[in-house]
C-alpha cells in the first residue's frame, strides 16, 4: 500500500517569484524573499507586508520526494498555494501569473513523472482567458484545476462557470476545490479564526453552491473534490437538509432532489485531523469519495501524511486502501 499512496492535497510554489508588480504595472501579488540559510523563505506581499514564513519544501521538488520517502507517500497532487490565484488582478495579468506558476507544475511533473501529479490555475475574472489556459493546461500534461471556493463577488454556482464546467467535463480533467478569502475575515482577526473558522466555512459554501446550484446535474461526469473534508458541510448537512425540505422556495430553485441525494457526486479529502470525524466522513460519503490529502507542508495539515487513515482503529484494510490511493486514482481518471 505505501508505494500507492497519493496525497491529492499539497501546494507548492515556483522556486523564483518575478516582481510582478514591477513586470505588470499593478500591485496586490506575492513575492517571495530567500534568506541566507537556503532553507527558507519569506513570503511577502508586494508592499512590503508580511504573509508568511515557508520551508525549502514549499519550492524544491527533491527535497519534497526525500520527504515523501520518509512518510511512505507514493506521488504527490501539485497544486498552487491559493494566495497565488490573483482573481483580483486586471485579467491579462492573472493570466500571466497563471501560466508562470502553470509552466512551474508542469516542468515538475515532467521531470518526476513517478512523484508528482499537476493541477493548474486559472484567471477566473476572465472565463475566455480561462479556457484558453485550460487547454494549455491539458497540452502540459495537467491532469485538472484548482479553484477557489468563490472568485471575487460570485459562488460557484454562476452561470458564468458554466464553460468551465463543461469544458473541464469535455477534457476529462478533474477540478479540485480550496477555501480562500475567508468569509467574515476581517471581523474575525484574531486566534486565527479565518483559517479555523473562515475555511471550513469556504468549503461548505463552495459545496452547497454547486449542490444547490443544479451544477452536478448539468455536468454528471464532472470530477469535483472539495478541500479538508468538505469543511463544515457533513456536520451540518441534516441543517442543510431539513431547508431545502422546510423552504423549497429558496432552496429548491434549481434541484428536485435533496443535498443528501448528491452524496457520491463529489471527492473530499481526508484532512480532518481527528478519527472519529474521518470514520464519521468514510460512513457519509462512502470510503470511495475520500481521498488522502495532507495540506502538505503547511501546518495546519496533516505532519505524517497518511497517518490517520493508516493507524485507524474502525477502518477496514479495503476502506484504507480506498483512502490512500484508489479514490484519488478515480477522481483523477487514472490506472492503478
Amino acid at each position: 500500500m505505501k508505494n500507492n499512496t497519493i496525497d491529492i492535497h499539497t501546494h507548492i510554489l515556483p522556486p523564483e517569484i518575478p516582481r510582478f508588480k514591477e513586470i505588470l504595472g499593478e500591485g496586490g501579488f506575492i513575492q517571495l524573499e530567500h534568506l541566507a540559510c537556503g532553507c527558507k523563505a519569506r513570503m511577502l506581499k508586494d508592499d512590503g507586508t508580511f504573509f508568511r514564513e515557508v520551508d525549502s519544501n514549499c519550492w524544491d521538488g527533491e527535497k519534497r520526494i526525500e520527504e515523501c520517502d520518509k512518510h511512505n507517500v507514493g506521488r504527490q497532487v501539485l497544486s498552487t498555494v491559493p494566495v497565488m490565484f490573483s482573481y483580483w488582478a486586471k485579467p491579462e495579468n492573472g493570466l500571466y501569473v497563471a501560466k508562470y506558476v502553470n509552466n512551474h507544475i508542469a516542468s515538475l511533473v515532467k521531470k518526476y513523472p513517478e512523484r508528482f501529479i499537476g493541477l493548474g490555475t486559472l484567471p477566473l475574472q476572465d472565463i475566455s482567458l480561462s479556457l484558453k489556459e485550460l487547454k494549455r493546461c491539458k497540452d502540459l500534461g495537467l491532469v485538472g484545476v484548482e479553484i477557489g471556493s468563490h472568485i471575487g463577488e460570485f459562488n460557484l454556482d454562476h452561470k458564468r462557470f458554466y464553460p468551465l464546467y463543461k469544458a473541464l467535463q469535455d477534457l476529462n480533467m478533474c477540478l479540485f476545490v480550496h477555501p480562500w478569502d475567508m468569509m467574515g475575515k476581517s471581523s474575525m482577526e484574531k486566534y486565527w479564526l479565518p483559517w479555523l473558522v473562515g475555511m471550513p466555512a469556504e468549503s461548505s459554501r463552495a459545496l452547497c453552491s454547486l449542490i444547490f446550484g443544479g451544477i452536478f446535474d448539468r455536468y454528471p461526469q464532472l470530477r469535483i473534490a472539495i478541500a479538508h473534508g468538505g469543511g463544515s458541510f457533513p456536520s451540518t448537512l441534516g441543517r442543510i437538509d431539513h431547508g431545502y425540505k422546510v423552504r423549497p422556495d429558496l432552496c429548491a430553485v434549481n434541484i428536485k432532489k435533496t443535498p443528501r441525494d448528491y452524496l457520491g457526486k463529489f471527492w473530499v479529502d481526508s484532512l480532518v485531523h481527528d478519527e472519529k470525524v474521518l470514520a464519521n466522513l468514510v460512513e457519509l460519503v462512502g470510503a470511495d469519495k475520500v481521498a488522502m490529502g495532507s495540506d502538505y507542508p503547511f501546518p495546519l495539515g496533516e505532519h505524517l501524511p497518511g497517518k490517520l487513515i493508516k493507524d485507524h482503529p474502525l477502518l477496514t484494510r479495503d476502506q484504507k486502501e480506498k483512502l490512500l490511493y484508489k479514490s484519488a486514482l478515480s477522481w483523477l481518471n487514472m490506472k492503478e
